[in-house]
This record gives C-alpha cells, sequence and structure tokens, in this order.
C-alpha cells in the first residue's frame, strides 16, 4: 500500500482525536467551575435564570431566584458561575466602574437639552395644501382637460381612444419589424 492512500485516513483520525480532546478539556473546565461553587455564588442556569446559590450537595444546587423563591437544580443545569461584580451588574444594575461619571452618555435626549430652555409644543400636523400650492399645479387631469379650448379637447380624446386601441407591449415585443 502507498503511503499517500493512507494519508487521507490519517488526517481524519488526528482531527478526530483533536476535536475530542478540545470537547473533553471544555467539559472538564465546566465541571470544575460548577464543583468551586459556594454559597453566595451568582450562578446563571442553562436556561437563563440568574439566581444566588444558597447550598451546593453532591449533584444538586439549591438556588434562591427570589424572596420566598428557592429552587433545586442539577449541578449539570448550571451554565455559568458569576463573579460578584458581574452578578450584580446584571441583576441589580450596580457597576464598580473606576471610570469617572462625565464620559457616560445618557440613556435619553432630555438631559442633552438645556435646563433653562423652553420646552414648546411641536406641530406634527399637516400644513394646510391650499397656501402652500399654487391653484394652477393642484388640479387633477379632468380639470386641466376642462380648461383647455374646446378644439384641444378633442385631440386629447382621441390621444387617449388611440392609446387604449394599441395593444400594449410585453417583454419580448419591440416595433423592429
Amino acid at each position: 500500500m502507498n503511503v499517500y492512500t493512507l494519508l487521507p485516513f490519517i488526517v481524519l483520525i488526528a482531527v478526530m482525536f483533536l476535536m475530542t480532546r478540545s470537547a473533553k478539556k471544555k467539559q472538564q473546565q465546566a465541571a470544575n467551575m460548577r464543583n468551586e461553587m459556594q454559597p453566595g455564588s451568582g450562578v446563571r442556569t442553562i436556561g437563563g435564570m440568574y439566581a444566588t446559590v444558597k447550598e451546593v450537595t453532591e449533584d444538586t444546587v439549591l438556588l434562591d431566584a427570589g424572596p420566598g423563591v428557592e429552587l433545586i437544580f442539577a449541578k449539570n443545569a448550571i451554565g455559568a458561575v458569576l463573579s460578584d461584580d458581574e452578578y450584580n451588574r446584571i441583576i441589580h444594575g450596580v457597576e464598580h466602574d473606576l471610570k469617572s461619571d462625565s464620559g457616560i452618555v445618557p440613556d435619553d435626549a432630555s438631559a442633552l437639552a438645556d435646563a433653562d430652555a423652553e420646552h414648546k409644543a411641536v406641530d406634527f400636523g399637516k400644513k394646510d395644501a391650499d397656501a402652500d400650492v399654487a391653484p394652477a399645479e393642484d388640479k387633477t387631469l379632468a380639470d386641466k382637460a376642462e380648461t383647455v379650448e374646446p378644439a384641444a379637447k378633442d385631440d386629447i380624446v382621441a390621444d387617449k381612444a388611440e392609446q387604449a386601441e394599441t395593444p400594449k407591449k410585453t417583454d419580448g415585443d419591440t416595433d423592429a419589424k
């Protein structure tokens, strides 16, 4: 047998070995994280619920999800053990940031306006069309036809009749003969 015929099989086996090794490493890290849980730690379950660990046993975890709400979860259902700062930021909105507050952008635009500025009501209603549009511009085709001389009126009617008689072109049609 030639070495080149075995090369794809060797590469496939090597890739499978590396994939299983990285998966085992991730599983080991997750197991270590779950084993390091202590009462008082903030956690996120695999379902996305945030709670505080109240008691840890061999296979289960007792979580405090709120006042008077205690839940029992399997250890495998814990998705992440959060640091105290991260847990407080998510649950209580408390941030321990070392930066000054001067660079923080407000959530709404009201803080951007001057405090002394007078607040005026803005009218988003439609303006009167009669005041903005000249009377000649506002006429419809029928109105224009009435103002045209009678001879020109007959020409307009004849043009419309001619357009109705000629068949409309489709995508493949041309005027060439």
